[in-house]
C-alpha cells in the first residue's frame, strides 16, 4: 500500500507541473492586449513600457514563467490588473464559494445519482429502471444555463419562492451557514446537480446490472443469502468505480461551473472567471485556473488513494 502511494504521488508531480505550464500559457493564446484593462488606447509609449516592467511582461515568456511559478508555489499569484488587489484573495474566496456549491450540489447528485442507479440496476427492466433511465438522459441532455434561467422564471419570479442572484440578501459575496444564504443556494445546486446525477445514475445502473448476472452472486443466491446481504457484496464491488466517477464530477462541478454561476451571479471561480475574460486580466485567470487543475488533480490522487482501501487488489495493479 505504501509503494502504491508513493507512485501516485511520484505520478501526481509532472502532471502538476504540466498544469502549471498551460495555466500560464493558455491565457496568451486569446487575442488583446491585458493592458488595454488598465491604459487608454491613446496612451503614450512611455506610460506602456513603464506598465510591462510593473507586471514583468517585459521579460522572455520563459523567464516570466519561471518567476510567475516561482512566486506561485509562495502563494502569490500577483496582482489583478483590473481591481489592483491581491489575486490570491480573490480567488480564494471564489473558490470557498465555489466549493459551497459544488460541494452541496455534488452531494445531491452522488446521493440520487446512486440510489436511482441501484434500483434501477437491481430491478432491470422494471417501470423503476424507465424512470431513473429517462431522469438520467435528461440530466446529461439539458443545458446547465437553459435550466437554470427556466428555474429562475419558475421559482424566482412566478413564484418568488427563492432568490435568483448573489450568495446572501442583497447580493453578498460573503457564505454563511443560515436560512438566508441557504436559500440563495437552492436553485444554483439543483442546476449544477443534474449532470453528475444522470452521470452517476447510468454509471450505477450499469454497474450493478452487470454485477448481478456475476457467478459469485449467483452461488450467493444459492447459498441462501438474503437479498440485503447480496446487494452488500454488490455495493462493494462497484463501490471503486463508483467513487471513481464521483470524483471527476466533483472536479468537473468546481471548473465546469462557470455557466451556472454566470447566470445566478454565484461569486465562485466560475462568475470570476467569466469577469476576468471580459477584462483581459491576466493574473486573475492563471491564478483562477491554476488552483482550479490543482484542485482537480488533488482529487485525483485522494480518489486513487482511497480506492485500495476499498478494494485492496487495486494496490497490487
Amino acid at each position: 500500500m505504501f509503494f502504491y502511494v508513493l507512485r501516485r504521488l511520484l505520478y501526481a508531480i509532472p502532471i502538476a507541473l504540466g498544469v502549471t505550464l498551460i495555466s500560464f500559457l493558455l491565457v496568451y493564446l486569446a487575442p488583446g492586449d491585458p493592458l488595454n484593462a488598465i491604459a487608454p488606447s491613446d496612451a503614450p509609449a512611455e506610460t506602456i513600457a513603464a506598465l510591462k516592467v510593473a507586471y514583468g511582461l517585459d521579460k522572455p515568456l520563459p523567464m516570466q514563467y519561471g518567476l510567475w511559478l516561482l512566486r506561485a508555489v509562495q502563494g502569490d499569484l500577483g496582482v489583478s490588473i483590473a481591481s489592483g488587489r491581491p489575486v490570491a484573495a480573490e480567488v480564494l474566496t471564489a473558490v470557498r464559494n465555489t466549493l459551497v456549491l459544488a460541494g452541496i450540489a455534488g452531494a445531491i447528485g452522488i446521493f440520487f445519482g446512486c440510489l436511482l442507479g441501484a434500483l434501477a440496476g437491481y430491478w432491470h427492466g422494471s417501470w423503476i429502471d424507465r424512470i431513473a433511465t429517462f431522469l438520467s438522459v435528461i440530466g446529461v441532455s439539458v443545458p446547465h444555463y437553459w435550466l437554470g434561467m427556466v428555474l429562475t422564471i419558475i421559482f424566482s419570479t412566478w413564484l418568488a419562492w427563492f432568490p435568483a442572484m448573489g450568495a446572501g440578501p442583497g447580493g453578498s459575496a460573503e457564505w454563511l451557514w443560515d436560512y438566508a444564504h441557504m436559500r440563495h443556494l437552492v436553485l444554483p445546486a439543483i442546476t449544477l446537480c443534474v449532470i453528475p446525477l444522470g452521470i452517476i445514475t447510468r454509471t450505477v445502473r450499469a454497474l450493478v446490472a452487470d454485477m448481478l448476472d456475476q457467478e459469485f452472486v449467483i452461488a450467493l443466491r444459492a447459498r441462501g443469502l438474503s437479498n440485503a446481504t447480496i446487494f452488500k457484496h454488490v455495493a462493494k464491488n462497484t463501490a471503486p468505480t463508483v467513487l471513481a466517477v464521483s470524483g471527476l464530477q466533483l472536479g468537473y462541478l468546481m471548473g465546469g461551473s462557470i455557466l451556472v454561476e454566470t447566470v445566478f451571479a454565484w461569486p465562485g471561480t466560475g462568475f470570476l472567471l467569466n469577469t476576468a475574460i471580459f477584462q483581459r486580466d491576466i493574473p486573475v485567470l492563471q491564478g483562477t485556473i491554476l488552483i482550479l487543475c490543482m484542485f482537480f488533480v488533488a482529487l485525483n490522487l485522494i480518489v486513487d488513494i482511497i480506492q485500495p482501501l476499498i478494494d485492496p487488489r487495486m494496490a497490487r495493479a
